[in-house]
C-alpha cells in the first residue's frame, strides 16, 4: 500500500474511532448508572473514563494529521450512545454487558489496523499510541467477557470469539513495538 492510501485509510479508522469513542463513552455513562452492584459501577465508571481519554488522543491525531472528526458520523454517535446508555436501565445486566464485550473485541482490531496504517504511511510517532489503545480495548474486552461467560443467557447468546493474547496486540512490531515487522 502506497503512503497516500495509508494515509487516507488512517484518517478514515481514525474518524470511526473517534465516533465510536463518543458513543461507548455515553453508552457507558448510561450502562454504569443502571448497575446495582459497587463494584461493577466503579470498573464500568473507569471504563467510561479509558474512552474519553481514548478520544482525546484520537483527536490530537487527527489534528496532528490535518484532519477533522466527520460531522454526521459524530451526530449518530451521539444519538446511538445516548440511546444504548437509556436501554441500559431497561433491558437488564446480561444485555449490557453482552454488546459491550463484542464492541470492545472489535476495537481491539480497529486500534491494531489504526496502526498497521500509520506504519504504512510513516507515522511510527504515532503507533505507540495506537497499540497502548488496542490494549486497554483488550482490557476492557476481558472484563467484559468474565461478566458473560457462564451466565445462564450465555447459551442464548454464543460469546464472541476470544481475542489473541494481549502480547500479540504488540507482537508484529519489532525495537520495542514501534517498526512493523
Amino acid at each position: 500500500m502506497d503512503k497516500s492510501t495509508a494515509t487516507v485509510r488512517l484518517v478514515a479508522q481514525l474518524q470511526l474511532a473517534y465516533s465510536g469513542e463518543l458513543a461507548a463513552a455515553y453508552a457507558y455513562r448510561g450502562h454504569w448508572r443502571s448497575l446495582r452492584d459497587s463494584h461493577e459501577r466503579d470498573e464500568v465508571r473507569k471504563i467510561e473514563e479509558d474512552e474519553w481519554h481514548h478520544r482525546r488522543l484520537v483527536g490530537g491525531i487527527l489534528s496532528g494529521l490535518g484532519a477533522r472528526p466527520r460531522r454526521a458520523r459524530e451526530a449518530r454517535a451521539w444519538l446511538i450512545g445516548r440511546t444504548l446508555g437509556l436501554l441500559c436501565h431497561v433491558s437488564g445486566w446480561f444485555l449490557p454487558m453482552y454488546g459491550a464485550g463484542r464492541l470492545e473485541r472489535r476495537n481491539i482490531v480497529e486500534y491494531e489496523e489504526a496502526a498497521d496504517y500509520a506504519t504504512a504511511c510513516g507515522r511510527g510517532d504515532i503507533i505507540e499510541c495506537l497499540l497502548g489503545m488496542a490494549e486497554v480495548e483488550w482490557d476492557h474486552e476481558l472484563y467484559f467477557r468474565s461478566k458473560v461467560e457462564g451466565h445462564a443467557w450465555s447459551r442464548l447468546f454464543r460469546v464472541w470469539d476470544r481475542p489473541p493474547a494481549r502480547e500479540t496486540i504488540r507482537s508484529r512490531y519489532a525495537g520495542g513495538g514501534l517498526e512493523h515487522g
